[in-house]
């Protein structure tokens, strides 16, 4: 059986959305069971629509519950040891869990998710990924937000995060791997992600199949399987296809109801458009990931749905199922074993960094 821990206050719509989710999600996978933490006044009363959801559940009750508006420091000063959220979250450290599933405040997430799990032994900072709709299918996206300005080995680290989620998600065996720049020439771009790129050529790691830079464009054309930036530019690229993808959306709903021949057009090619519908609704690939540490955290968005709460949990689900964090510690353990001047060198930074 697979464990998920759920924070059902999370979210703009709470338990109102994640309770059905949860349903939905235990009728599809059979072995699943949910340890679901909020405020019994607002979650007993969903849970009781679902009668056949209490059979693959446990409640525990917490008094408090992180708001969307809170800063990291205080949902920390006011959230620890306490609230919905951090008990999710523990329970994956204390083995009570395989994955936790939050709608929350992304910043107290990812402030208690460091602060409970702590990062993997040989990563700065945890990366957020997120699952990208291409002409080709999916791809993997990271940084879309945690690390704001990486470095060469922080963006080595991502591609290796990159790969582990891909490889544990989409059943390929060595994804392809590009970096983002601002043009595909090895000349071009910050000395950070070219030195990050040539590193990347030198180690050819098994696991891994690096395929130089990528540009913005390479992203939506599903180019390499793991496309790596740093958090700023990720961040940015993500809102904007996000908002492209309504603005296209309300386009054709305008286009569509403008006429009565569009309106009569519209009834015969209903079912292609219902086909673009669902390849552009960003709560079919919702859910970011929190990469780098010592469990498996994934970030619903706030606003989704009980179908797009319901793809987040399937998210942390197929990463349990395949051993998504052994993966990755093995793939920094190769890279390590091959290139220990590379560890060296960060260490060496960051004492450097520490005396400035």
């Amino acid at each position: 059986m697979i464990r998920i821990s759920i924070d059902a206050m999370g979210g703009d719509h709470g338990p109102s959305v994640v309770i059905p989710a949860l349903m939905t999600v235990a009728i599809r996978r059979p072995d699943i069971r949910f340890v679901i933490y909020g405020r019994e006044d607002v979650v007993r009363p969903e849970l009781a629509k679902f009668p056949k959801l209490a059979e693959v559940s446990e409640f525990v009750h917490c008094e408090i519950a992180v708001r969307m508006d809170d800063k990291p420091s205080q949902a920390l000063r006011q959230g620890r040891w306490k609230s919905s959220m951090w008990k999710a979250v523990e329970a994956v450290k204390n083995g009570g869990a395989q994955a936790c599933i939050s709608a929350g405040n992304t910043g107290a997430l990812m402030a208690m998710s460091k602060f409970c799990l702590r990062t993997m032994a040989t990563i700065d900072r945890p990366a957020i990924a997120a699952l990208w709709p291409t002409t080709r299918g999916e791809s993997v996206v990271l940084d879309v937000g945690a690390t704001i300005g990486a470095d060469a080995h922080q963006l080595i680290d991502f591609a290796i995060l990159g790969t582990g989620m891909a490889r544990s998600v989409f059943g390929v065996e060595r994804p392809s791997v590009g970096l983002l720049n601002v043009g595909v020439e090895e000349i071009k771009g910050q000395e950070e992600v070219k030195e990050a790129g040539r590193m990347l050529r030198e180690a050819n790691m098994a696991s891994m199949n690096y395929r130089g830079f990528v540009e913005g464009d390479d992203i939506g054309k599903g180019t390499v399987d793991v496309v790596v930036t740093e958090g700023f530019a990720g961040n940015i690229a993500l809102k904007t296809a996000e908002g492209t993808a309504r603005q296209i959306a309300g386009y054709l709903r305008a286009a569509m109801s403008r006429t009565l021949m569009a309106k009569i057009g519209y009834v015969f090619a209903k079912g292609a458009f219902d086909r673009l519908r669902e390849k552009m609704d960003v709560g079919r690939s919702n859910g970011g990931v929190f990469l780098g540490l010592n469990g498996i955290v994934v970030k619903s968005h706030g606003g989704a749905d009980s179908d797009g709460f319901a793809a987040a949990i399937e998210l942390g689900y197929d990463m349990v199922r395949n051993n998504l964090l052994d993966r990755i510690e093995a793939d920094l353990d190769l890279f390590h074993a091959r290139n220990p001047t590379a560890q060296a060198n960060r260490k060496s930074g960051v004492a450097a960094d520490a005396e400035e």
